[in-house]
This record gives C-alpha cells, structure tokens and sequence, in this order.
C-alpha cells in the first residue's frame, strides 16, 4: 500500500468513527427520550423533552454532514495520476503535505502530518491545476509544490 493510499484510509477511517459515534448518540438521545417520565412539575418535562428533541436534530444534521463527506470521499479515484493537482492529489509543498479531498483537518499518516482540504477553501482553488515547482501565495506565505501524487 502506497503513502497516498494510507492517507485516504486514515481519513475514511476518521470519518466512520465520527459517523459511528454520531448513530450512538443519536441510539443514547432516542433511549432517554423513551425513559423521560412525567414528573408532577409538568414543565421541567416538557422542558426535558424539547432540549433532547433539539439535540436529536442537531446531532441529525452532523449526522447527514459526515454521510455527505463520506460520499464525496469515495468518489475520489486513488488511481488518478495526473501532472496537474485535482481533486484526491496529495501535494507534498515545503510547508508540508496535503490531501486534496474534503475539510478534515490534520492527521498524522507514517509519522508525516497531512492536512486534509477541500478544493473549495481558499488554499484549495489556489492549488488547483498546479504542477510541480509552482507556487502559490495564501495570507502571505508561500506555497512551493515539490511533488504531487
């Protein structure tokens, strides 16, 4: 298995921990709603009741997010092999490496730290279409592409 390879596992991996622990809230939030008994002070349970229901709903739509981002990540072809940056290229830069594909931040893959971003974010659209030895410029640091896969 090549670096590129264990950096689009690591982050598949990232994103069905986060996936698996969003259902398990959602399991958790479901079975306290079910055990909310009426008190005699009628308010504080119905108080009880709207607090998990909005939680349910925003752990709903994090939920939804990450399904989403799932998607966009699987549908990255690993065997694209391009002299330009795209989408799924890993961008080795002298300010270290990047993975093209969605916002997920930081993660250390073979002891290297790689920074997973999206095309749409700023550095992202900048480094699109890029081929080894360009340069970019984002909020006054320079960007030196050393090598791309």
């Amino acid at each position: 298995m090549n670096f590129k390879e264990n950096v689009y596992r690591q982050y598949v991996s990232v994103l069905n921990d986060k996936i698996n622990a969003l259902q398990q809230t959602l399991n958790e939030l479901g079975e306290s709603a079910k055990h909310e008994t009426k008190s005699t002070a009628g308010d504080k349970h119905e108080t009880a009741l709207a607090m998990l229901q909005i939680e349910q709903e925003n752990t709903h739509v994090k939920l939804r997010d990450a399904l989403e981002q799932k998607t966009q990540l699987d549908r990255i072809d690993l065997s694209l092999n391009s002299p330009l940056i795209a989408k799924g290229s890993i961008i080795k830069t002298d300010k270290g490496f990047f993975f093209l594909s969605i916002a997920l931040g930081k993660a250390t893959i073979e002891g290297i730290p790689v920074i997973a971003i999206s095309p749409q974010s700023p550095l992202g659209a900048k480094f699109i279409g890029l081929k080894e030895n360009d340069s970019v410029e984002m909020n006054g640091i320079v960007y030196h592409v050393e090598s791309i896969d």
